[in-house]
């Protein structure tokens, strides 16, 4: 039974302590909190003109407010609420109508697409059905359509990488490498995904290439999987955690090497349930979630409402190739074109970025 008795997720969910808007607002913004309101909503509250009302400036200051990693109890509700649909994706944005009434450039929502990821993690394993003809598939449909995507890539290879005691592995070809090299040519965004995407742990439940690892190891575990793609002329400044899972104490390592790290729902056990995007220490934490992550037939149900209602804000999609060369490619075709017309390139949110972080470029 969730805490909190027979009321449901969602009147749990109100009495969640890290979902809530906390005292203090009279305090001046954090910086933090500065670097979300640019992020976020194009908005620089320390140039702020007078239009700008006061219950707007209250409104800002709680969605942006600098928020602690739940504690664990907190985690795993939250991981229950999530799953019964109480947290979705649409929780996470930045709140459209707010952005607009700020001075936030742009009415049309702007699309972050990720992709996992190259070569695929199974393709030691099944190379008919994950190898490169069926990737050059999926880029095809993407690039055809207009779509600009972040993708994943991975700088080793393994054989069963689902069991931890696996051992066999083989760095990227020199073919690999050149593909991957045409694929930033052609407007590809690269991220590094992991080392070799072998699991720590058996169990489904966690799976993880990150968790448990000491600052030395997690760091050792980054510079060889930076250094493989290095060799390949790959220099990537967003990361994509395998299977999603890390632990909260290892963003500050991943920050020191990458501006923007990627989450999804499996993060939600280490990070809790967080906005998207938001600064967290030196780096810019992207997380996404249902129903902005999943299979093209799912997007393809819900994204239609959300781009209406998005209004300007940045709003992460995640699909897997794998999975769409399983379902036969049709919604994938259909997904593209009901997205090519708002997908941005990932260069515009590291450029947000950069400047949310100095505070060149706010608007206000």
């Amino acid at each position: 039974m969730i805490p909190g008795g027979s009321a449901g997720p969602a009147a749990t969910l109100a009495r969640v302590p890290a979902l809530q808007a906390g005292p203090g607002e009279g305090r001046p913004f954090c910086t933090q909190e500065l670097r979300n309101a640019r992020l976020r909503y194009g908005f620089d509250p320390l140039r702020h003109s007078a239009r700008v009302t006061p219950a707007d400036l209250r409104r800002l200051r709680r969605e942006v407010r600098a928020r602690a990693v739940p504690s664990r109890p907190v985690r795993m509700l939250q991981q229950v609420l999530y799953k019964a649909g109480a947290l979705t994706g649409e929780r996470a944005l930045a709140d459209g109508k707010l952005r607009a009434r700020l001075g936030g450039n742009g009415a049309a929502p702007r699309l972050l697409v990720r992709v996992d990821e190259l070569p695929h993690y199974r393709v030691l394993d099944d190379p008919e059905s994950y190898g490169p003809e069926a990737f050059e598939r999926f880029h095809a449909i993407m690039a055809g359509a207009g779509v600009p995507y972040l993708l994943a890539m991975l700088p080793r290879v393994s054989r069963a990488p689902l069991d931890p005691r696996g051992e066999a592995r083989r760095e990227l070809s020199e073919q690999e490498g050149s593909r991957m090299r045409a694929l930033l040519r052609e407007g590809v965004t690269a991220a590094l995904h992991g080392r070799d995407h072998r699991t720590r742990f058996a169990s489904p439940r966690r799976h993880s290439e990150l968790c448990g690892l000491d600052r030395a190891a997690t760091e050792a575990l980054l510079e060889e999987g930076l250094a493989e793609l290095a060799r390949h002329g790959i220099e990537p400044e967003v990361f994509v955690a395998p299977f999603n899972r890390f632990d909260a104490r290892q963003l500050a390592w991943l920050a020191q090497r990458f501006a923007v790290v990627c989450g999804g729902p499996e993060s939600i056990g280490g990070l809790g349930f967080q906005r998207t995007p938001v600064w967290r220490g030196e780096a810019v934490y992207l997380p996404a979630y249902a129903p902005f992550y999943g299979s093209a037939a799912q997007l393809r149900e819900t994204l239609p409402a959300a781009i209406e209602r998005a209004g300007g804000v940045w709003l992460p999609l995640v699909l897997h190739w794998g999975w769409e060369a399983d379902a036969g490619w049709r919604d994938l075709e259909a997904l593209a074109e009901l997205i090519a017309p708002h997908a941005v390139p990932w260069s515009e949110l590291l450029e947000a970025v950069d400047e949310s972080r100095t505070g060149a470029g706010g608007a206000g």
